[in-house]
């Protein structure tokens, strides 16, 4: 699938490209729905790149907590 093979930014710059196209009222309904669709995959992609850089940096912050867990 190629949405995990993408950056967070290139998911980010997408997802912008997709509120510009409906705030702009260009899409019939058809369209809205496989764009909104879209967005759902984007956002879930990019919640869990923000959770695992978070985890990442927590690990490199916090060296002691890593044995804990």
């Amino acid at each position: 699938m190629g949405k995990q093979t993408q950056t967070y930014e290139q998911a980010m710059n997408r997802l912008e490209e997709i509120v510009t196209a409906i705030d702009q009222g260009k899409l019939d309904i058809d369209s809205l729905s496989e764009y909104l669709k879209e967005a759902q995959t984007l956002i879930k992609f990019c919640r869990e790149k923000l959770y695992q850089t978070d985890q990442d940096i927590q690990k490199l912050l916090n060296p002691d907590n890593q044995n804990e867990a």
